[in-house]
């Protein structure tokens, strides 16, 4: 058995998409791997907003690290952390801890991700949450449903209780546009005495031309036109200036006046930024960040002057690298992030083998985005045949295979699977449990006075 003091020691800061390829891809490498996660779950993100929208429960779309890794932990070449990394240390080579251990690295990949991205204006959060996390799905869905029961209560305030603005008309946005319609329409329309949740309002507010931008014209088009079908008002070239309590701001294309929503309940799927460890990362490397903070790669997902560290998924600006052709963006999705999870992985081999790094090259395998019941659209490249375009039904039939093919275990697939099935023929979501926080206790009650 080799003798693990002499084993190369690699750390993989985040177990999305990428860090968990990169992970599984290096089991059987003579390495030590030390994976770094602030929580102790691996997130099927795609799914995220059907949690929020009280579609499925947390455990379908999410698996404790340790018992996908569980395994690689077995053979002793893995070790699972949970823990934030803080700060970065090139020089030293060194990970440093939220809770001050550091840890020592001789080859780093990071695949810290992304958070939500609020364009300057951070105290936006408070009153428009955005979903990357359980957490965030969590706050997601008692806001929705906490919104119909507030206008149960009070009805002079009714029409702002179910009135809901999403803002961003990528897939998250429409995503979650397309089900809160669903919800409001079939879901909740018999379950309430003084209210008709029929008539709530559901906004999807975007600042370009047209949802979905990242897909052709027709598509988006058709995109739109579900999307109005579901009872969703879509608006377009409408560019968010204010947000608050009481609903939003935005500045409309060719209007002078502004044009204000008054509305509750509003979600953030506008935009994202990079993970702080970009910033660490400039600080102590020098590398370049773009706009929005990720980190610049080199063509082979390394740092310039660091061969050791490589940077994978929503943190690495990115480009794919044809054999022909000029260098291409590499799009923030979850393929891309698994691609670059392998490639990292083997590039690391290769050094460890005294060979050149390979540049990265990514494969598109088309886009797809779900609006509603029988309603999705999609953009495939199939081998031989082509790009093949759906809308739809069709297309909402192959986004749900493609998904449940793609989900973490067998259990969770059939967790979601029957799920889906019988939300499809009863139209209803039985994960609609509200969870209060409790209250913070009086220094009096703390104290048992």
């Amino acid at each position: 058995m080799p003798d693990i003091a002499h084993r190369p020691r690699v750390v993989i800061v985040g177990c999305g998409f990428g860090g968990l390829e990169a992970t599984r891809a290096l089991a059987r490498a003579d390495v030590d791997i030390t994976l770094i996660d602030r929580t102790n779950h691996h997130l099927f993100q795609p799914l995220l907003y059907q949690v929020a929208t009280a579609g499925l429960a947390a455990p379908a779309i999410s698996a404790p690290i340790r018992h996908i890794l569980r395994r690689q932990i077995a053979a002793g070449r893995l070790t699972v952390l949970l823990a934030e990394v803080q700060d970065i240390d090139a020089a030293r080579r060194q990970v440093r801890l939220d809770d001050g251990t550091r840890v020592p690295y001789d080859h780093l990949i990071v695949a810290a991700g992304a958070t939500h991205g609020y364009f300057g204006h951070d105290e936006w959060a408070r009153h428009a949450p955005g979903l990357k996390t359980l957490a965030d799905a969590f706050e997601l869905r008692n806001r929705v449903l906490k919104a119909f029961e507030h206008a149960e209560r009070h009805p002079g305030q009714r029409e702002e209780w179910l009135t809901f603005a999403v803002i961003g008309g990528g897939p998250t946005g429409v995503e979650m546009a397309g089900t809160m319609a669903e919800i409001a329409h079939h879901t909740l329309h018999d379950e309430f005495r003084h209210i008709d949740s029929r008539q709530a309002r559901v906004v999807l507010i975007e600042g370009a031309d047209r949802v979905l931008g990242a897909l052709p014209p027709d598509l988006s088009r058709r995109a739109q036109a579900q999307l109005e079908r579901l009872g969703v008002e879509v608006r377009t070239g409408c560019r968010v200036t204010h947000v608050d309590a009481q609903g939003v701001t935005a500045q409309v294309q060719g209007q002078e006046a502004p044009w204000r929503l008054h509305a509750r309940t509003v979600v953030w799927a506008a935009g994202v930024a990079a993970s702080p460890l970009g910033r660490a990362l400039h600080a102590t490397t020098g590398v370049a960040l773009d706009r929005a903070g990720r980190v610049v790669v080199e063509p082979d997902l390394g740092i310039a002057g660091h061969p050791e560290i490589q940077v994978i998924g929503d943190l690495a600006a990115a480009k794919s690298h044809p054999r022909d052709g000029e260098p291409t963006p590499v799009p923030g999705v979850s393929p891309a992030a698994k691609q670059m999870g392998r490639h990292a992985a083997a590039n690391l081999q290769r050094r460890l083998r005294g060979e050149p790094a390979q540049p990265f090259r990514y494969v598109d395998y088309g886009s797809l985005a779900t609006i509603g019941r029988k309603a999705a659209v999609a953009q495939v490249e199939l081998p031989l045949l082509g790009e093949l375009r759906l809308s739809g039904y069709p297309a909402w039939v192959f986004w749900l295979f493609v998904h449940i093919y793609f989900l973490i275990g067998f259990r969770n697939r059939l967790m979601v699977l029957v799920d889906w099935a019988w939300a499809y023929w009863t139209f209803q979501r039985h994960a609609r449990v509200v969870v209060e926080a409790p209250p913070a206790a009086s220094p009096s009650q703390e104290d048992g006075s």
